[in-house]
């Protein structure tokens, strides 16, 4: 009976998934249903949470919308997601990041990770 809900699981799988992490800036593109309409709506901000499980791998994102912050859990293998974005990757060195719920502003800012630069050798 395993074996059966493994092989229905791992074909729910997405497989073209950017690389996401803990404070990195995305777009997600969600398809939402409104009486007979369905459109794609885009969330945009800062992943505070991700839950790294086989289908039920979920992500957390925080934004602020008129300083009011709003947070939404998306499940990453949903049919309902369409794509997701990375539009910045954050440099963080915690695993969640709830302490962004207390803050605004500046202080709400992560810091961008640079891009790692090949080291050469000097003789």
């Amino acid at each position: 009976m395993g074996n059966l809900l493994d092989l229905v699981r791992t074909s729910q799988l997405k497989t073209n998934l950017p690389e996401m992490n803990v404070g990195d800036l995305v777009r997600v593109h969600a398809r939402i249903v409104e009486g007979n309409k369905e459109r794609v709506q885009v969330f945009e901000g800062t992943i505070i949470r991700a839950r790294k499980a086989n289908v039920d791998e979920s992500i957390t994102v925080r934004r602020l919308s008129g300083q009011i912050g709003v947070e939404r859990t998306f499940l990453v293998h949903s049919p309902r997601i369409d794509k997701f974005e990375i539009v910045r990757h954050g440099d963080v060195r915690r695993a969640v990041l709830y302490y962004l719920r207390k803050r605004t502003g500046k202080s709400a800012r992560i810091k961008e990770k640079r891009p790692s630069q090949p080291q050469v050798a000097k003789a």
